[in-house]
């Protein structure tokens, strides 16, 4: 259905080539996943199969992409259009109309089909993707995973042969992320569409697919196979193949049931141990000096693989500010006039405290974080940041109190390079010149000064945008869904940065959908409902007994209460670090720098 013969993409103003002699079948009837670090390509060889590539994004394509046939040298977008559907990073740029019906009948009313074929398809795909209660709602209205979910919707409606799908559950609850998958599935499996998919969540989608294509650098040629042996050797893995690869299992285990048949001695060598609830690391001060004081205990949050090591298992004080940074009282907010987002919300941060807020969407998570940086006002109850009152305050009061980084970055992107970008944040934050740009570096690695904020990939806009809030290092950072379109190797990089603002006092409140995430960085979890709190403790307590927001590790491992990999290694390794120190090994003497002055040495 899909074939690439020796394909190369290059760009005019790129060093190198974005694709490079790549062959590739897809078969139709197959789920075909792509993966790869961010940067690699991944886009470039979407956009190769929609026609894209190079008709609307320019560059030179050499070679020859064929989709049902059809020759994408020859056949602009257009031409493609009633076999190929696309779903790019950014659902807004995908959207024509005003609300959730027309856009999912446009794309069938441009092929001419009858009136009554299309209201039975809007219909089906209505229940099916669950869209139904929002099918007269305004598409401004929706948050960013409803958007998603459209987004998906509009392409399916007119039954095209091929679906071509960038990054589809990057803002998906897990929940909604299963129907999307199990919609696609039924596709492949009963009508026999063939889908080309990017994701970076594989845990979320790696055990449905046929195949998979691995893109391991930039103009690198791609390698596919099944998914375990792609897996074996793959660069970025979901958790559940992290686990496997420490447990020595083969084949490695893709999906969680598989890993439960094969965990039974695993969970026996960790039976005798306890998951380390200490904080990685301890705030070193508060971001406006207060004296620090001691909390209750807060649940360790481990670090990802290649990360810098944590600590050993000392309990250090985590210094706190008098009162809690962020006060937030029986809060009621209002959308559209008419639409109750949050309902009596209460929530209270401290200094040096990592808060994930999790819910399905539409729960009020985004209205929560917008109404903390003053975009809403309250209908009642109470908000107070840093002291101030958000709606209130003046833009150059309150970003010295806190920063958002939106759901869609380029909301906070407006000029012509990374480099201006970079030295307009410094120049804002009154900070020493070249502290975004280190920023970027560290976060993202070998983005260009001159590459146009708009020619990034969702990941690095994600990346530059964040960069430019922690630049003026405000005392609460707030994130809306900040591993959107990052690999694992750039989220475990997020997760130092965000870990190293928690140790210097700051407070950080993230909303996510990446159970994975809440489980490596959170101390306390929040979950949200129709506007309401419904849950908030402690991380293991919350999300190890919910099956939708449960890591992998912790349902493999169930009823031990483990969140991620690199906990159990730690504990793993310290275990038979212990053993052979009892049976007369070497072990390092009590006079050598401790773990903590270790971690710290190595973040900076």
């Amino acid at each position: 259905m899909i074939r690439f013969e020796q394909v190369s993409v290059a760009y005019d103003d790129a060093p190198g080539y974005a694709l490079r002699d790549v062959d590739l079948a897809v078969p139709e009837g197959e789920l075909c996943l792509l993966v790869g670090p961010s940067g690699v390509g991944k886009s470039t060889l979407l956009g190769a199969v929609s026609g894209l590539v190079p008709h609307f994004t320019g560059g030179t394509l050499s070679g020859r992409v064929t989709v049902a046939g059809r020759d994408t040298r020859t056949h602009k977008p257009r031409e493609l259009a009633d076999v190929v559907g696309t779903v790019g990073q950014d659902p807004l740029a995908h959207f024509v109309t005003d609300t959730v019906e027309d856009e999912l009948a446009y794309g069938m009313e441009s092929l001419g089909l009858a009136p009554a074929v299309m209201r039975r398809r809007v219909e089906e795909t209505l229940d099916l993707l669950g869209l139904a209660g929002l099918r007269d709602r305004p598409i401004a209205s929706l948050s960013g995973g409803q958007r998603q979910r459209v987004a998906i919707g509009s392409v399916l409606t007119p039954h095209p042969q091929v679906l071509v799908l960038d990054e589809p559950t990057s803002a998906l609850d897990p929940g909604a992320a299963e129907e999307v998958l199990a919609v696609l599935q039924r596709l492949v499996h009963d009508l026999g569409t063939t889908v080309l998919m990017a994701e970076h969540r594989l845990e979320r989608v790696v055990q449905y697919a046929d195949q998979v294509v691995l893109l391991s650098a930039p103009g690198e040629p791609p390698v596919s196979g099944e998914p375990a042996a792609i897996m074996a050797v793959s660069p970025v893995h979901p958790p559940v193949v992290d686990l496997g690869r420490l447990a020595g299992w083969s084949p490695l285990p893709l999906s969680v049931r598989d890993a439960r048949r094969k965990a039974a001695p695993l969970r026996e060598r960790l039976a005798p141990l306890t998951p380390r609830t200490a904080p990685d690391t301890a705030p070193r001060t508060t971001p406006d000096g207060t004296p620090p004081a001691t909390p209750d205990a807060v649940p360790h949050a481990a670090p990802d693989a290649g990360a810098v090591p944590a600590p050993s298992p000392v309990a250090v004080p985590v210094p706190v500010p008098a009162g809690p940074v962020l006060e937030v009282g029986a809060l009621s907010v209002y959308r559209g006039g008419r639409i109750e987002a949050l309902r009596r919300v209460g929530l209270s941060v401290r200094a040096g405290e990592t808060v994930a807020l999790m819910g399905r969407n539409g729960a009020g998570k985004s209205t929560l974080l917008g109404t903390l940086v003053g975009m809403h006002e309250p209908a009642g109850g109470s908000v107070r940041v840093g002291g101030v009152i958000p709606h209130r305050s003046s833009p150059r009061e309150l970003i010295r109190r806190v920063g958002l980084v939106p759901q869609e970055p380029r909301d906070l992107l407006y000029a012509d390079s990374v480099a201006a970008e970079c030295a307009a944040a410094d120049e804002d934050a009154k900070a020493t010149q070249g502290t975004c740009r280190a920023l970027v570096e560290e976060l993202l690695p070998g983005v260009p000064d001159a590459t146009h904020p708009r020619d990034l990939s969702e990941g690095q806009r994600l990346a530059l945008a964040l960069s430019i809030v922690l630049t003026a290092r405000p005392p609460l950072v707030l994130l809306d869904e900040p591993t959107r379109g990052l690999d694992y190797s750039a989220k475990a990089r997020l997760v130092e940065i965000l870990r190293g603002l928690a140790a210097d006092g700051h407070a950080i409140v993230l909303a996510t959908h990446d159970v994975e995430l809440a489980a490596e960085l959170a101390h306390r979890v929040v979950i949200l409902a129709d506007g309401e709190v419904v849950a908030d403790g402690p991380t293991a307590d919350v999300v190890v007994s919910s099956p939708a927001f449960a890591p992998q590790v912790a349902k493999v491992l169930t009823p031990q209460r483990w969140l991620t990999v690199p906990q159990v290694r730690r504990a793993l390794a310290e275990a038979e670090a212990e053993r052979q120190e009892g049976q007369g090994g070497t072990h390092q003497p009590s006079g050598g720098p401790s773990p903590l002055a270790e971690a710290k040495r190595r973040r900076g």
